[in-house]
């Protein structure tokens, strides 16, 4: 793809595919990394269509990864260094941008927001959002940690992510399927966090901040299967809560970025409104999953992806206020050969459907949702109001159908 000169040189690490489109349309040469064994070649195509150049490297092999970020660096006089994918790498990435002075953001409140032992222990220093947590080793270690810490809680690998390993322990028997589940899906390793249940509504808080300013975005109600494993649902932006809760919620999130010296970028950060005031869950220094930059977009007319990197380019961040209500909602169906499925393109021709997502075709497993990447797809909906727009995906539920094993199911 022949690109415009542009005035900045940025490095990405696990740029996704409009990540780069919108860098370049900020005004950003960019050179990108990812892992071939994590994407489709279709894929990093499409992230080279937009790139200066396309670098592969293995991300479990920290060191190598490490190396081609300083090499790339250095070699094309790369003006900035950001890393907005997975937490996986995001550690890796940071740190060596840092030693460069290349990271507009610092490898400590990285590691703070991502880390959520790190983060509890931060915040419960402070006093802020107290909630009591105990970071422990191995799953041996939790069953401990629980006897001593008492029913229900929560436990919850320290560093993964999309609900997996997320468990409400209410029994001893809870814990056993607790720990066959973490073994078999490859979090058995540790560490561990073990915490108070909180109860009450969750809701979501996207934030962009530039030089410390930190912008909130706007907050989005979650809705979740419940227990045990909390598997998100669904989510509506912007959530309805009174002046009060939104500016109780806006507070405690601001008063984590800046504990935390968090300086630039996106952050997700997930809150439970408890009765005695909302108590944060967890944090992460990206952009928030599950398309709620697209709810965003959707409701305020904000492109929240790509104004990420007009901030980097020194644009001031300018939130608009909501002119509609946006809404998704997950597909989760019985696990089983798919035989057939109908409406996906009735729904599609929908005048406020903004995106249907369904990969499965008949023949296909569909796997047992345990955590959000073993959902079946989803829908995006615009509305007047919260009301409508869950009216709307329970219209579109009703309107798709589909055949697992030889029964009729509407999502």
């Amino acid at each position: 793809m022949t690109q415009p000169a542009a005035s900045q040189r940025l490095l990405m690490v696990m740029p996704y595919s409009q990540f780069v489109r919108k860098a370049v349309e900020a005004g950003f040469a960019v050179w990108s990394i990812w892992d071939p064994a994590l994407r489709e070649q279709e894929y990093l195509d499409e992230v080279a269509l937009y790139s200066r150049e396309l670098l592969l490297t293995d991300f479990g092999d920290s060191q190598g990864l490490r190396e081609l970020i300083v090499e790339t660096a250095r070699a094309h006089a790369v003006d900035h260094i950001l890393h907005l994918g997975s937490e996986d790498t995001m550690d890796v990435a940071v740190a060596a941008a840092e030693e460069l002075g290349l990271s507009p953001n610092g490898s400590d409140a990285v590691h703070l927001l991502n880390d959520k032992a790190a983060m509890r222990r931060l915040l419960n220093a402070a006093g802020l959002s107290v909630v009591r947590a105990e970071r422990v080793a191995t799953v041996e270690a939790v069953r401990a940690a629980v006897g001593e810490f008492g029913l229900p809680a929560i436990v919850k690998p320290s560093d993964a992510s999309g609900s997996r390993g997320v468990a409400l322990i209410r029994e001893a028997g809870d814990l056993d399927v607790w720990a066959d589940q973490v073994r078999d899906t490859g979090l058995g390793g540790g560490p561990f966090l073990v915490e108070e249940y909180l109860e009450g509504f969750e809701f979501s808080v996207e934030t962009l901040t530039a030089d410390g300013v930190h912008h909130v975005v706007g907050i989005t109600a979650k809705q979740t299967s419940g227990p045990p494993g909390f598997v998100e649902t669904g989510h509506i932006h912007p959530a309805p809560l009174s002046v009060s809760q939104e500016s109780a919620v806006r507070e405690v999130v601001t008063g984590l970025l800046d504990l935390a010296g968090h300086r630039f970028g996106p952050a997700h950060t997930e809150v439970i409104l408890t009765a005695c005031g909302p108590r944060i869950v967890e944090s992460q220094a990206r952009l928030g999953g599950d398309r709620i930059p697209l709810l965003v977009e959707v409701a305020r007319g904000y492109d929240l992806e790509a104004a990420v990197f007009r901030a980097l380019a020194g644009e001031p961040v300018a939130v608009p206020t909501v002119r509609r209500s946006a809404a998704i909602g997950f597909f989760r169906f019985p696990a089983g050969p798919l035989e057939s499925v109908t409406g996906l393109e009735p729904v599609r021709a929908l005048p406020y459907v903004h995106a249907l997502h369904f990969p499965y075709r008949p023949g296909d497993l569909l796997p047992a949702t345990t955590d959000s990447f073993t959902r079946h797809g989803y829908v995006v909906v615009d509305g007047a109001s919260p009301q409508e727009v869950t009216e709307r995906i329970d219209s579109v539920r009703e309107r798709l159908r589909v055949v697992v094993r030889e029964t009729v199911l509407a999502t």
